[in-house]
């Protein structure tokens, strides 16, 4: 018989009485008897397989016939006080059951809100204004030891409210969880939609308090060699966190996110032998090195500087050392035993060049040096190490400068007309192209072979045409330099490979003769097309610079200025008083060129013609008002 007839049943005894009770039997059980043997059969087989499956019956022993009578009145009392207590329990489940139809189960807390008792629209308005507060209020979650802020709802975290109302569930119909629902309590967690693009970038943002563990070591402090002890590192669980985050985001108290712990790979027991039997031997004496003629002394603190330890893969500690560190501490002390090697040069006198031999190098090899130097330092011996030394061959042997023919002057050209900051930058250049040795089929580039023109190098600040303008720059007045350079290598017969002339005419220069550079930018380059090598003399003075080129002369260079043609006239161009203004009378632009001619130096013949126009710009006039 299912639930709704043994109501049935139970308000039909309610308002007609049982007649037969006091007759031990009778009517009441056929009208109320069916319906309490329904609801004790139901309560006895209640959430068991088969709801109305009847108890087994034990066999009974027949009562002796004198105690018969005895057995049957005690039987049919206790039958009725069965009854009625099985009548009165039903009827209570009735009335209990249709009182609370439509109302959320007694005892329920949605993540700690009590809904019980309340009608799901008031307990659906109750939920909704609390969790909605809760998805957009900061949570504090604790990662470790660490505290940190999130908003739910920055999360991707909101409400599934179906899916919560599917786990809160209806009105229990077994009544001991009715009963139960009067004094306990049962807690539900809202079901939940997650963006998870949020969630993960929510779940980045706390990685950033991950916590790497900190490897154990030994340092040096002024020499003296410390422990570095080791500490385990923290990693946030994100597949965790995140299920965490999902299920108890609306609990309304501090979250507590699980972290991955990690060790360090070295351990404190290797921390402390690596201290006993390498770090604390490594620095307690210095360090001597035996070279050649001369010794050099390591003490204990700039030894120690140049100490360090790294984890192997056993998680044990070892000694390296910081190569350079040594080197810069020992190379002062050893150069009076070092002997570096010097390139073949030329003595230039007398209008001839002879050979001045090179000298090879007798350097220290420090890789072959520091060989076995963590051994030493850790054992109780002597502890000094000799000096390897190894001969370095010079980059332009004797022998070579004697093959490459060196011996006359084959072109050379002087400008002047400089002073002050220009010719620091000039001096500072010839300087450092002096001695300059092109091979046979080699190519000469001014930017490669000075390298970066700045203030580190000795170059100043200086005068520059810059968009017909003057101005000025670190470096300026090199052009001359160029300049000069370029005539010299050119009246020697050399290739000219790259040159740009000034995009304005300078009148101390020769027309359409001339070459500018910018650092890095604009290049002047030559090739030696001669077998024989060529040597580059520089001397620079006051206001003069000479660039002269050495080697054997094989042909004769003519030059021929073309005529200025189609002049252009300067515009005026004003600009506000101060230092960014410099005034100019300006100058103006026309087109000429220059040819040059060929010879062999013996027979006198033609090899080669060119002619280059060049394009001058006007100068403009430049009024500072």
């Amino acid at each position: 018989m299912s639930e709704p007839h043994i109501a049935q049943e139970l308000l039909c005894a309610w308002k007609t009485p049982c007649i037969g009770a006091a007759h031990y039997g009778g009517r009441w059980t056929r009208r109320c008897g069916s319906a309490v043997n329904h609801l004790g059969g139901w309560f006895v087989t209640s959430g068991s397989p088969g709801r109305h499956a009847r108890a087994r019956q034990d066999p009974v022993e027949p009562p002796a016939p004198g105690r018969q009578f005895l057995n049957s009145a005690a039987a049919r009392r206790a039958g009725i006080a069965a009854g009625v207590l099985l009548a009165a329990s039903g009827l209570a489940f009735v009335v209990d059951w249709s009182l609370s139809a439509g109302q959320v189960p007694r005892g329920v807390q949605v993540a700690g809100i009590d809904i019980s008792g309340l009608q799901r629209s008031q307990a659906q308005t109750r939920l909704e204004l609390e969790l909605n507060q809760r998805a957009a209020q900061p949570l504090t979650v604790e990662i470790g030891d660490v505290r940190a802020d999130l908003v739910p709802r920055d999360a991707g975290l909101s409400v599934d409210w179906d899916g919560t109302w599917d786990r809160i569930g209806g009105q229990p119909v077994n009544p001991f969880t009715r009963v139960w629902s009067v004094f306990g309590t049962r807690e539900v967690e809202p079901a939940v939609f997650v963006d998870d693009a949020a969630m993960t970038r929510q779940l980045d943002a706390l990685r950033t308090h991950d916590r790497q563990p900190v490897e154990g070591g030994v340092v040096f402090d002024q020499g003296r060699p410390v422990p570095v002890r080791p500490v385990p590192g923290r990693v946030l669980d994100v597949p965790a966190a995140r299920a965490a985050l999902s299920e108890h985001w609306a609990d309304g108290s501090v979250l507590d996110l699980p972290a991955a712990e990690t060790q360090a790979t070295v351990s404190a027991a290797a921390v402390d032998k690596a201290l006993r039997e390498i770090a604390q031997p490594a620095v307690r004496a210095p360090v001597t090195f035996t070279g050649k003629g001369g010794n050099a002394t390591l003490d204990p603190v700039p030894l120690a500087g140049a100490l360090s330890f790294h984890p192997n893969e056993q998680g044990a500690l070892e000694l390296s050392y910081n190569r350079e560190a040594l080197i810069a501490a020992l190379e002062p002390q050893l150069k009076p035993t070092v002997v570096e090697p010097k390139d073949a040069g030329f003595n230039l006198s007398g209008g001839r060049a002879t050979v001045v031999p090179a000298v090879v190098g007798d350097t220290i090899n420090w890789d072959k040096t520091f060989e076995g130097l963590p051994a030493l330092l850790v054992s109780p011996g002597d502890r000094s190490k000799a000096v390897v030394y190894e001969q370095v061959q010079p980059k332009l042997t004797t022998a070579d400068a004697e093959k490459f023919g060196v011996v006359q002057s084959i072109g050379s050209f002087t400008t002047s007309g400089f002073s002050g900051p220009s010719g620091v930058n000039i001096r500072t250049v010839a300087r450092k192209v002096d001695g300059a040795v092109i091979r046979p089929g080699d190519t000469f580039s001014l930017n490669d072979f000075t390298g970066t023109r700045g203030v580190e190098q000795g170059y100043v600040e200086s005068g520059i045409i810059d968009h017909g303008r003057p101005s000025t720059a670190v470096g300026g007045g090199i052009s001359q330099f160029a300049t000069t350079l370029y005539n010299a290598a050119y009246f020697a017969g050399m290739e000219d490979v790259d040159h740009t002339e000034h995009s304005y005419y300078i009148s101390r220069y020769p027309a359409a003769r001339e070459a500018t550079v910018f650092d890095g930018a604009i290049d002047l380059k030559f090739r030696n097309n001669t077998p024989y090598g060529v040597y580059i003399e520089t001397a620079a003075g006051d206001s003069e610079v000479t660039v002269r080129l050495w080697s054997t002369k094989t042909v004769e260079v003519e030059s021929i200025a073309g005529e200025r043609t189609k002049p252009t006239e300067p515009n005026t161009v004003t600009l506000p008083k101060g230092k960014n203004c410099i005034a100019s009378d300006g100058a103006p632009g026309f087109t000429t060129s220059d040819t040059r001619i060929i010879r062999d130096a013996k027979s006198g013949k033609e090899t080669y013609r060119h002619t280059r126009t060049v394009k001058y710009d006007p100068i403009p006039i430049v009024k500072c008002e």
